[in-house]
């Protein structure tokens, strides 16, 4: 009797603790899904639309003949954070020429989930950027100590339309800020435009100027996830353009930047090193992570993909090695367009092409947020006060009130729309150089794996998963969204 009542304590002892045990979470499982296929392809009117649903059957060892796109759900890597684009001046400036029910259409088209491409993510500017309609401060001309500082410039425009991003968004938008340039009077050169270096005597007035910012616009209510602490730190411009080295960013962060932001309990704000392209980001990344005492502040590190100005092609190993040599830091896209504006090649598929290719290696190589330039330009690819003129996804054409959709839109949003904040990416790979291919796991369990065909021919890949296959049709320069 003793021997049966021990026993039972036991067999109740160890279902308790079973019990208490937690839930692992459940693998994924190909069993009984279907796949949902989303085709955006030159040359038809497929526009993100629902091109197929397949279902699974047994895979078997593919033949060299064949193209195939592998998935191995177990390998997983960095988790998604969010895609979006900037509210530049220029942006604000030509929504707000915009009738109320193209407004209501645009901000539809970026920022709903369902409607539109559910941008989640936000950049935008502290002062002004070639993307404004002229050179502009928050401070009158000398004033150290910041007295005269107001963000009154920005209430007209850009905060409005920022501040319907954001509840067209569902109420929260990732924002982070960049700024293009100090003032003239904290310059070597004594001018916001044409480059020049902050003076190291303004080190303290320029560390205070972002935290000005920041508490101004959380006071509006947008609230600031982080800043960077220059846009394109090594590129003279004609515009608004400031230069650090290496060491001078790392010092800068080190003594000024980061402890005033802990000082003025901004501490979680997060600071993004670099923001400027892929050619010399190892460089940077060596310089600055490699001092404890300015890496403590720093959560990763930004980058952009005009690296391909001296005529090479981009430099998409350079983040894959900075992911390897640093991986307990974070790596955002923080800004790319299609330069030089020609109203002819609105409809140009290289254009959406250029995001396809460089969004799927960015992801690939660690990259856990990616952000496009302006959402918004004009019939003229501005406004910008220099001259700068550019593509955006969205063109408004101010005399006929008409909004104009690119390729580039389509192409972003085979990816914003289908991978969802705090997915994760999943080893995948093509065995045909024509196919390009990125994986994201859901959180709700479903998978959205983005296939671009760069070729002229349509193709049929296998996607295979595990013990399971499906055989997929994509059209010539296509890309597709596979959701299963």
């Amino acid at each position: 009797m003793k021997k049966n009542s021990l026993k039972i304590l036991c067999l109740l002892f160890s279902a308790a603790a079973f019990a208490q045990q937690p839930k692992t979470k459940k693998e994924f499982t190909t069993s009984g899904k279907k796949i949902t296929v989303y085709t955006t392809a030159e040359n038809t009117k497929l526009r993100l639309t629902t091109t197929d649903n397949l279902t699974f059957s047994a895979a078997k060892q593919p033949l060299e003949t064949e193209s195939s796109v592998f998935v191995e759900p177990s390998k997983k890597f960095q988790t998604f954070m969010g895609i979006g684009g900037a509210i530049t001046d220029a942006s604000a400036e030509i929504f707000a020429k915009l009738s109320k029910e193209k407004q209501a259409e645009f901000l539809n088209a970026y920022y709903d989930q369902q409607k539109g491409i559910g941008y989640s993510l936000l950049r935008t500017t502290i002062q002004s950027s070639d993307f404004s309609s002229g050179s502009y401060s928050y401070i009158e001309e000398g004033d150290k100590d910041l007295k005269t500082f107001s963000i009154d410039h920005d209430r007209q425009y850009r905060i409005p339309l920022i501040k319907q991003a954001i509840q067209k968004a569902g109420g929260k938008l990732t924002t982070y800020v960049a700024p293009w340039s100090p003032n003239a009077f904290m310059k070597s050169n004594k001018n916001v435009l044409k480059g020049g270096t902050l003076l190291p005597e303004y080190y303290q007035t320029w560390a205070n100027f972002y935290v000005k910012f920041i508490k101004a616009y959380e006071k509006e209510g947008i609230p600031i996830w982080g800043t960077s602490t220059q846009n394109e730190p090594m590129a003279i411009q004609t515009w608004e353009s400031c230069v650090y080295t290496a060491e001078a960013e790392r010092d800068f962060i080190k003594n000024y930047l980061g402890p005033t932001l802990k000082k003025e309990k901004l501490g979680d704000k997060k600071i993004i090193v670099w923001d400027h392209n892929r050619d010399l980001m190892n460089y940077r990344a060596n310089v600055i992570y490699s001092d404890p005492e300015a890496s403590k502040y720093v959560w990763g590190m930004g980058f952009h993909w005009y690296e391909t100005w001296s005529g090479g092609a981009p430099m998409f190993d350079n983040v894959a090695k900075v992911n390897e040599a640093y991986p307990d830091k974070k790596l955002m896209f923080t800004e790319g367009c299609i330069e030089k504006f020609d109203a002819s090649k609105y409809q140009f598929w290289g254009n959406a092409e250029r995001y396809g290719i460089n969004m799927i290696h960015d992801f690939n190589n660690g990259t856990v947020a990616w952000t496009d330039w302006n959402i918004l330009l004009d019939q003229n690819g501005g406004p910008n006060h220099v001259g700068n003129f550019c593509f955006a996804p969205i063109h408004a054409d101010t005399t006929t009130g008409e909004l104009i959709y690119t390729p580039s839109y389509y192409y972003i949003g085979h990816f914003s729309k289908f991978i969802h904040l705090n997915a994760v990416r999943v080893s995948t790979a093509v065995s045909r150089s024509a196919l390009l291919s990125t994986s994201f796991l859901n959180a709700d369990g479903t998978m959205a794996t983005i296939v671009m065909n760069q070729s002229a021919n349509e193709l049929t890949y296998n996607l295979i998963i595990g013990a399971e296959k499906a055989e997929v049709k994509i059209p010539p320069r296509a890309i597709q969204t596979l959701v299963y």
